[in-house]
């Protein structure tokens, strides 16, 4: 558990422009939401979360960093998975789809897999006047002795790195 911490507390220190938040912590989980507002539409925004993963995902949030890439099948009972030659990890598995308004993936992301953890995962696409708002949220439950306070901060913090990620994409390779 404390090199899971000391990893991502290195990992988040990294500057963002999403807003992340620690929504809700209890002794059996938490809830933590991070969003962010663009100016690229909405279909563009989900075109880039389903289909170019493999470009936005930062490769230091992986299995096996540069040698794995990542896929979304955009469909219940798909996978958002990472492959590497003759490794694959399943990150998360798909529950549901309503393109460019919902994605929800449900399972433990990354670390939280080994420790048992389990959540749902959602991805809340809404238009704007002009562009989109994407809300990340993430309900994890699960035993942790440590508690979930500081774990639910790393949390949030290493999804605003991811979400800031996908919104570099999208801005740069809008037309």
């Amino acid at each position: 558990m404390k090199t899971f911490l000391l990893y991502f507390l290195c990992i988040f220190s990294i500057a963002s422009w999403a807003q992340d938040n620690v929504k809700y912590v209890s002794d059996n989980g938490f809830i933590v939401e991070n969003k962010f507002e663009t100016d690229v539409e909405a279909a563009k925004v989900w075109d880039a979360l389903i289909n170019d993963v493999d470009l936005w995902w930062p490769k230091s949030h992986s299995w096996w960093g540069e040698e794995g890439t990542f896929s979304i099948e955009p469909k219940a009972g798909g996978c958002f998975c990472e492959n590497a030659k003759e490794r694959s990890a399943e990150h998360m598995h798909i529950a549901f789809v309503d393109s460019n308004k919902l994605l929800r993936m449900t399972g433990g992301l990354g670390p939280l897999q080994g420790m048992g953890m389990h959540g749902a995962l959602d991805w809340q696409f809404e238009e704007l006047a002009k562009g989109t708002q994407v809300t990340l949220s993430y309900r994890v439950t699960g035993i942790n002795k440590d508690g979930f306070k500081q774990l639910a901060k790393i949390v949030a913090d290493v999804q605003n790195i991811q979400l800031n990620s996908l919104k570099r994409y999208v801005e740069s390779n809008a037309e």
